[in-house]
């Protein structure tokens, strides 16, 4: 059976994630968090020591969660694309997080593991490039790079790319222009004049 501590601490992870997402570091209020978790807010400092370190475990376990999101196979970079895009759209709260980060703290190097799996799909891309599986005309650091930003094209709700929606047509017509648009990136040459 759970101590009471371990629901606690994951309420108030759950409350932390919700808050750091809709109002960054600096934004956020330990007050609304103790509030939206149930909890004393007393209890978040002995747990996480200060607001800056409950975001830092939050944004870890968000990390976690990403890299684990959607199974990376070069050989089919558009089925990894719309995968992401499910995700994406699942987890929103999740990239807002990323976003948060990155404007908050420019500075911030990736956590170790995102490193690791960003280095292992670098090499991944490079090998399937020279295979002539995918496309070699971009370094596998741009490939990479394009294929995250289309896939998470519609998570921020930028005007330019249109508000995210629920509307099941909407969000179809989407996926498909990700995943179309990523196999046009990737596929080689030599694919594209027999397609």
């Amino acid at each position: 059976m759970p101590k009471k501590s371990d629901d606690t601490k994951a309420r108030v992870l759950s409350a932390a994630t919700q808050e750091f997402a809709a109002h960054g570091i600096a934004g956020a209020r330990v007050d609304r968090i103790a509030a939206l978790a149930s909890a004393n807010k007393n209890l978040l400092y002995v747990y996480f020591g200060n607001k800056e370190r409950l975001f830092e475990t939050v944004y870890d376990a968000a990390v976690a969660e990403l890299l684990d999101a959607a199974p990376f196979d070069p050989r089919d970079l558009p089925g990894y694309a719309g995968a992401l895009f499910d995700f994406y759209r699942a987890h929103p709260d999740l990239m807002r997080l990323t976003r948060w980060r990155g404007l908050e703290q420019p500075g911030a190097q990736p956590l170790p593991a995102a490193r690791e799996a960003t280095k292992a799909k670098l090499q991944a891309l490079a090998a399937a490039q020279a295979e002539g599986i995918v496309d070699a005309g971009l370094p596998p650091h741009v490939l990479l790079t394009l294929v995250l930003t289309l896939a998470s094209t519609w998570t921020d709700g930028s005007p330019e790319a249109g508000s995210p929606t629920d509307d099941p047509e909407t969000v179809s017509i989407r996926r498909h222009a990700v995943v179309v648009a990523v196999g046009r990136l990737t596929r080689p040459p030599a694919a594209r004049l027999s397609a």
